[in-house]
């Protein structure tokens, strides 16, 4: 049974959003389900500042992916992520709950205040 999941990635900043795009795309193949038509979503939020550095490195750029995939598909979808050396951290959550209308329109305004 597929599970909706959320991961958000933080890429090194050196990498242009074609590469981010390629190593997404690449990911996400690992996870999908075989017939089923529903794609990625991918939230880019860009370039930003991290709150520590993090293998020497004060920046990076950060997308959120929202998916649909089977637990069994997990591990070698983390496994990819951890080697890959673009990848500067990642976090994997359970998207039990669609987020309330409440959510949504504070992270859009958040994210608009920012362009």
């Amino acid at each position: 049974m597929a599970r909706p999941y959320e991961v958000v990635f933080i890429f090194d900043p050196i990498l242009d959003e074609e590469a981010i795009n390629q190593k997404l795309a690449s990911f996400h193949a690992l996870v999908a389900i075989p017939g089923a038509e529903a794609t990625p979503q991918y939230n880019h939020w860009g370039k930003r500042t991290l709150s520590y550095p993090i293998r020497k490195r004060d920046t990076g750029y950060y997308v959120i992916a929202n998916f649909d995939a089977e637990a069994t598909a997990l591990p070698e979808f983390e496994r990819a992520i951890k080697l890959d050396e673009g990848v500067i951290r990642h976090l994997i959550v359970l998207n039990d709950e669609p987020p309330t209308p409440a959510q949504v329109a504070a992270v859009k305004s958040e994210y608009e205040e920012e362009e």
